[in-house]
């Protein structure tokens, strides 16, 4: 389904987590994001990208290595591909492989590509790190917090944020890494807005806004979320706990386990702390 469009930039959304994939048009190259999930969702963006690619070059870019935003990456056999390099240097790429295995074995999919984890021809080694794609410059800024390989893109010609799974309209912080690193990311995320002229934000779940007000809103969302969490948690406050678990979009079983992660990791991060101090 496409959830927005415009002469350079189509969202698609995937039925599945309101999961994101963008395709970005400039002049001398098509910029694809995440390419997921079902196989005709998958389809239906390689015939937009065979639609409009002329002659140009794809590039693959994956915000982190979760095993929805990578699921489609052999769909695209001659991108060049481009990410962190908490990405290329992933712990887990097998693990992610089976998640994508597994998936499609419960519900009998069938794809018409390899799975596997990518293989990255541009990795991006540090803050800031530029890429020039003709006429066109790319900005990347390290994301660690949800995972440890995130990446955020921001493309200023066409007013472009890619955030990855940060700054959704309906999803809380998920913390698979660190609450430190998810803290510092969002404030780089507040400064990002403030520096580059970002017209469109796109969280890899969720809808897409031009909003700069939203844009904010989202970040505060976030910053207060997790200031709230790390207070209930060190006060130990589970009436707040509760409260907090119940803020989650599509409250669920999911959700319930994803705010069980999220407690369990900033205990750990407050006992780390507390004893380095004494």
């Amino acid at each position: 389904m496409i959830q927005y469009s415009d002469d350079q930039v189509t969202v698609f959304q995937s039925a599945l987590f309101q999961t994101t994939s963008t395709v970005i048009q400039l002049d001398e190259s098509i910029i694809i994001i995440d390419p997921n999930w079902l196989p005709h969702e998958i389809d239906e963006i390689r015939e937009h990208v065979n639609g409009v690619r002329g002659g140009r070059d794809c590039y693959l870019i994956f915000t982190h290595g979760d095993y929805d935003h990578i699921i489609g990456y052999k769909a695209f056999p001659d991108a060049k591909t481009i990410g962190s390099a908490g990405l290329r240097d992933h712990p887990d790429k097998e693990r992610k492989l089976k998640l994508i295995r597994d998936f499609d074995a419960s519900y009998y999919i069938t794809r018409n590509y390899p799975i596997e984890f990518p293989v990255l021809d541009v990795v991006i080694e540090e803050d800031g790190q530029q890429l020039a794609l003709g006429s066109t410059t790319l900005t990347f800024y390290k994301a660690p917090g949800h995972t440890a390989d995130g990446l955020f893109t921001v493309i200023d010609s066409v007013g472009v944020f890619a955030a990855g799974d940060y700054l959704s309209d309906f999803e809380l912080p998920f913390i698979y890494h660190s609450a430190w690193d998810y803290e510092e990311t969002i404030r780089q995320a507040a400064r990002i807005l403030k520096e580059h002229p970002v017209t469109l934000l796109i969280p890899g779940h969720g809808q897409h806004t031009t909003s700069q007000s939203e844009m904010d809103r989202r970040v505060e969302i976030a910053r207060s979320y997790l200031e709230r969490l790390r207070k209930a948690v060190v006060d130990g406050d589970d009436m707040a706990l509760d409260q907090l678990q119940e803020e989650h979009g599509f409250v669920s079983e999911f959700t319930a386990e994803c705010h069980k992660e999220n407690v369990r990791i900033i205990q750990n991060e407050f006992q780390a702390e507390g004893s380095h101090q004494s």
